[in-house]
Protein backbone atom coordinates (compact mmCIF):
# COMPACT_ATOMS: atom_id res chain seq x y z
CA UNK A 1 0.00 0.00 0.00
CA UNK A 2 1.04 3.20 -1.14
CA UNK A 3 0.05 5.05 1.95
CA UNK A 4 -0.56 9.26 2.00
CA UNK A 5 -2.01 11.70 3.91
CA UNK A 6 -3.60 13.92 1.99
CA UNK A 7 -6.14 17.39 2.67
CA UNK A 8 -9.50 17.03 2.33
CA UNK A 9 -10.63 19.66 -0.28
CA UNK A 10 -10.89 23.09 1.86
CA UNK A 11 -13.11 20.91 4.36
CA UNK A 12 -10.15 21.30 7.57
CA UNK A 13 -9.92 17.77 7.71
CA UNK A 14 -6.89 15.10 6.35
CA UNK A 15 -7.83 11.72 4.71
CA UNK A 16 -5.30 8.92 4.44
CA UNK A 17 -5.66 7.56 0.41
CA UNK A 18 -3.69 4.72 -1.33
CA UNK A 19 -2.13 6.53 -3.78
CA UNK A 20 -1.13 3.67 -6.22
CA UNK A 21 -4.90 1.69 -5.79
CA UNK A 22 -7.44 4.06 -4.35
CA UNK A 23 -8.39 7.30 -4.05
CA UNK A 24 -11.47 8.87 -3.81
CA UNK A 25 -13.71 10.99 -6.62
CA UNK A 26 -15.74 14.12 -6.90
CA UNK A 27 -18.64 11.61 -7.12
CA UNK A 28 -18.20 12.06 -3.04
CA UNK A 29 -17.69 15.31 -2.58
CA UNK A 30 -20.28 16.48 -4.71
CA UNK A 31 -22.88 13.54 -3.20
CA UNK A 32 -21.75 15.16 -0.01
CA UNK A 33 -22.68 18.43 -0.44
CA UNK A 34 -26.22 17.68 -1.84
CA UNK A 35 -27.70 16.18 1.11
CA UNK A 36 -29.67 18.25 2.74
CA UNK A 37 -30.07 17.67 6.93
CA UNK A 38 -33.10 18.24 8.42
CA UNK A 39 -32.94 19.93 12.06
CA UNK A 40 -34.92 16.79 13.01
CA UNK A 41 -32.35 14.36 11.70
CA UNK A 42 -30.18 12.34 14.12
CA UNK A 43 -28.79 9.44 12.18
CA UNK A 44 -27.00 8.26 8.95
CA UNK A 45 -25.47 5.27 7.14
CA UNK A 46 -23.27 5.64 4.00
CA UNK A 47 -22.96 2.21 1.85
CA UNK A 48 -20.06 2.04 0.12
CA UNK A 49 -18.15 3.95 1.86
CA UNK A 50 -14.92 3.94 1.10
CA UNK A 51 -12.75 5.49 2.98
CA UNK A 52 -14.84 7.60 4.28
CA UNK A 53 -15.07 10.98 2.40
CA UNK A 54 -18.72 11.55 2.80
CA UNK A 55 -18.76 10.78 6.50
CA UNK A 56 -16.07 13.18 7.15
CA UNK A 57 -17.47 16.38 5.21
CA UNK A 58 -20.89 15.78 6.48
CA UNK A 59 -19.37 15.83 10.07
CA UNK A 60 -18.12 19.62 9.37
CA UNK A 61 -21.35 20.90 8.73
CA UNK A 62 -23.88 18.66 11.33
CA UNK A 63 -24.03 16.60 14.65
CA UNK A 64 -25.77 13.92 12.96
CA UNK A 65 -24.76 10.06 14.50
CA UNK A 66 -22.74 8.56 11.26
CA UNK A 67 -22.39 4.87 10.35
CA UNK A 68 -19.94 3.83 7.58
CA UNK A 69 -19.75 0.38 5.42
CA UNK A 70 -17.06 -0.59 3.86
CA UNK A 71 -16.43 -4.29 2.77
CA UNK A 72 -12.78 -4.11 1.43
CA UNK A 73 -10.39 -4.48 4.81
CA UNK A 74 -7.20 -2.10 3.52
CA UNK A 75 -10.29 0.55 2.55
CA UNK A 76 -12.03 -0.09 5.73
CA UNK A 77 -8.37 0.62 7.56
CA UNK A 78 -7.45 3.98 5.11
CA UNK A 79 -11.24 4.93 6.93
CA UNK A 80 -10.24 4.25 10.56
CA UNK A 81 -7.13 5.79 10.12
CA UNK A 82 -9.01 8.88 8.88
CA UNK A 83 -11.31 9.01 11.49
CA UNK A 84 -8.89 8.59 14.14
CA UNK A 85 -6.52 11.06 12.81
CA UNK A 86 -9.45 13.72 12.91
CA UNK A 87 -10.67 13.19 16.01
CA UNK A 88 -14.27 11.98 14.94
CA UNK A 89 -14.76 8.55 16.56
CA UNK A 90 -17.68 9.59 19.03
CA UNK A 91 -19.44 10.71 15.61
CA UNK A 92 -18.28 8.42 12.66
CA UNK A 93 -18.65 4.53 13.16
CA UNK A 94 -17.57 1.74 10.59
CA UNK A 95 -18.67 -1.41 10.05
CA UNK A 96 -16.57 -3.50 7.62
CA UNK A 97 -19.46 -5.81 6.04
CA UNK A 98 -21.23 -6.12 2.21
CA UNK A 99 -23.21 -3.41 2.06
CA UNK A 100 -26.71 -5.44 1.25
CA UNK A 101 -26.20 -7.10 4.26
CA UNK A 102 -26.16 -4.24 6.67
CA UNK A 103 -30.22 -5.12 7.19
CA UNK A 104 -28.71 -7.69 9.29
CA UNK A 105 -26.95 -5.11 12.29
CA UNK A 106 -29.73 -2.62 12.59
CA UNK A 107 -33.21 -2.49 12.93
CA UNK A 108 -35.83 -1.99 10.05
CA UNK A 109 -36.74 2.39 9.89
CA UNK A 110 -33.49 3.06 11.62
CA UNK A 111 -31.88 5.81 9.84
CA UNK A 112 -32.78 9.53 8.77
CA UNK A 113 -30.49 9.66 5.98
CA UNK A 114 -28.63 7.14 3.47
CA UNK A 115 -26.37 7.79 1.07
CA UNK A 116 -24.39 6.15 -1.23
CA UNK A 117 -21.91 6.09 -3.73
CA UNK A 118 -22.18 2.88 -5.37
CA UNK A 119 -19.70 0.73 -8.39
CA UNK A 120 -21.20 2.06 -11.48
CA UNK A 121 -20.98 -0.61 -13.73
CA UNK A 122 -22.78 -4.01 -14.17
CA UNK A 123 -20.71 -7.19 -14.04
CA UNK A 124 -21.37 -10.61 -16.00
CA UNK A 125 -18.95 -13.34 -16.83
CA UNK A 126 -17.97 -11.68 -19.65
CA UNK A 127 -17.67 -7.81 -18.48
CA UNK A 128 -14.04 -6.55 -18.95
CA UNK A 129 -12.87 -6.01 -15.25
CA UNK A 130 -10.23 -4.05 -13.75
CA UNK A 131 -7.26 -6.81 -12.75
CA UNK A 132 -6.34 -5.52 -9.83
CA UNK A 133 -9.44 -6.88 -7.88
CA UNK A 134 -9.68 -4.03 -5.60
CA UNK A 135 -10.11 -1.52 -8.26
CA UNK A 136 -12.82 -3.84 -9.92
CA UNK A 137 -14.85 -4.48 -6.85
CA UNK A 138 -15.06 -0.13 -6.18
CA UNK A 139 -16.10 -0.07 -9.87
CA UNK A 140 -18.55 -3.34 -10.65
CA UNK A 141 -21.53 -4.58 -9.11
CA UNK A 142 -19.51 -8.13 -8.18
CA UNK A 143 -20.20 -8.46 -4.63
CA UNK A 144 -23.40 -6.11 -4.85
CA UNK A 145 -25.92 -4.32 -7.25
CA UNK A 146 -28.03 -1.28 -7.33
CA UNK A 147 -31.58 -3.36 -6.88
CA UNK A 148 -29.54 -4.78 -3.43
CA UNK A 149 -28.99 -0.80 -2.76
CA UNK A 150 -32.21 0.27 -3.16
CA UNK A 151 -33.95 -2.80 -1.03
CA UNK A 152 -31.64 -2.07 2.05
CA UNK A 153 -31.91 1.57 1.97
CA UNK A 154 -35.98 1.17 1.87
CA UNK A 155 -35.78 -1.21 4.29
CA UNK A 156 -33.70 0.89 6.88
CA UNK A 157 -34.98 4.04 6.13
CA UNK A 158 -37.42 5.97 8.63
CA UNK A 159 -40.55 7.05 6.42
CA UNK A 160 -39.94 10.37 4.77
CA UNK A 161 -36.50 9.57 5.35
CA UNK A 162 -34.28 10.39 2.24
CA UNK A 163 -31.74 8.31 0.26
CA UNK A 164 -29.28 9.49 -1.49
CA UNK A 165 -27.01 8.29 -4.91
CA UNK A 166 -24.90 9.19 -7.32
CA UNK A 167 -24.98 7.37 -10.25
CA UNK A 168 -24.29 7.23 -14.19
CA UNK A 169 -27.00 9.02 -16.65
CA UNK A 170 -27.02 6.00 -18.64
CA UNK A 171 -28.80 3.80 -15.85
CA UNK A 172 -31.33 6.88 -15.20
CA UNK A 173 -34.33 4.67 -16.30
CA UNK A 174 -33.21 1.20 -13.98
CA UNK A 175 -32.54 3.36 -11.00
CA UNK A 176 -36.12 5.06 -11.05
CA UNK A 177 -37.43 1.38 -11.61
CA UNK A 178 -35.83 -0.10 -8.60
CA UNK A 179 -37.02 2.88 -6.45
CA UNK A 180 -40.60 2.69 -7.52
CA UNK A 181 -40.33 -1.26 -6.43
CA UNK A 182 -39.26 -0.11 -2.92
CA UNK A 183 -41.31 2.35 -2.04
CA UNK A 184 -39.08 5.86 -2.77
CA UNK A 185 -39.98 8.58 -4.15
CA UNK A 186 -38.09 10.76 -6.30
CA UNK A 187 -38.23 14.21 -4.83
CA UNK A 188 -34.85 15.53 -6.69
CA UNK A 189 -32.30 14.52 -9.61
CA UNK A 190 -29.21 16.97 -10.48
CA UNK A 191 -27.43 16.54 -13.66
CA UNK A 192 -23.98 17.25 -13.48
CA UNK A 193 -21.96 18.37 -16.58
CA UNK A 194 -18.42 18.93 -17.64
CA UNK A 195 -19.31 21.32 -20.82
CA UNK A 196 -23.37 22.23 -20.93
CA UNK A 197 -22.91 21.37 -24.90
CA UNK A 198 -22.36 17.90 -23.63
CA UNK A 199 -24.17 14.61 -21.95
CA UNK A 200 -24.55 14.92 -18.27
CA UNK A 201 -21.31 12.80 -16.94
CA UNK A 202 -23.05 12.23 -13.72
CA UNK A 203 -26.53 12.48 -11.73
CA UNK A 204 -27.78 12.78 -8.24
CA UNK A 205 -30.73 11.57 -6.69
CA UNK A 206 -32.67 12.52 -3.90
CA UNK A 207 -35.80 9.69 -2.51
CA UNK A 208 -38.21 9.89 -0.11
CA UNK A 209 -39.39 6.51 2.04
CA UNK A 210 -43.52 6.43 1.32
CA UNK A 211 -43.83 10.53 0.41
CA UNK A 212 -45.73 11.93 -2.60
CA UNK A 213 -43.76 11.70 -6.07
CA UNK A 214 -43.05 15.43 -7.04
CA UNK A 215 -39.40 16.35 -8.70
CA UNK A 216 -36.86 19.16 -8.73
CA UNK A 217 -35.29 18.76 -11.83
CA UNK A 218 -31.25 20.65 -11.24
CA UNK A 219 -28.28 21.28 -13.14
CA UNK A 220 -24.82 22.21 -12.02
CA UNK A 221 -21.28 22.67 -14.75
CA UNK A 222 -18.16 21.25 -13.29
CA UNK A 223 -15.05 22.71 -14.77
CA UNK A 224 -11.44 22.98 -14.11
CA UNK A 225 -11.96 26.56 -13.05
CA UNK A 226 -14.51 25.39 -10.02
CA UNK A 227 -12.40 26.80 -6.88
CA UNK A 228 -14.57 25.48 -3.82
CA UNK A 229 -17.03 22.39 -4.20
CA UNK A 230 -18.46 24.14 -0.38
CA UNK A 231 -21.60 24.71 -0.54
CA UNK A 232 -22.07 24.42 -4.73
CA UNK A 233 -25.61 23.52 -4.83
CA UNK A 234 -26.64 26.75 -2.67
CA UNK A 235 -24.80 28.90 -5.01
CA UNK A 236 -24.58 27.64 -8.20
CA UNK A 237 -28.24 25.46 -8.46
CA UNK A 238 -31.11 26.21 -11.20
CA UNK A 239 -34.18 24.68 -10.55
CA UNK A 240 -36.99 23.39 -12.65
CA UNK A 241 -40.27 21.99 -10.86
CA UNK A 242 -42.15 18.99 -12.42
CA UNK A 243 -45.13 17.72 -10.91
Amino acid sequence: MSLVLNDLYDYGLKIYQDSAKFKFSLDSILLSEFVEIPKSAKNLLDLCSGNAPLPLIISTRSNLNITGIELQPQIYDLALKSIQYNHLENRIKMLQINAKDTNNYFPGNNFDIITCNPPFFKYTNTSLINTDYEKALARHEITITLKDIFKVSSSLLKDNGAFYLVHRPERLQEIISYAIENNLSLQKLTFIYSNPEKCAIMVLFKFLKHSNPETKVTSLTITRDTKTYKNIFKTYRKEQRIK
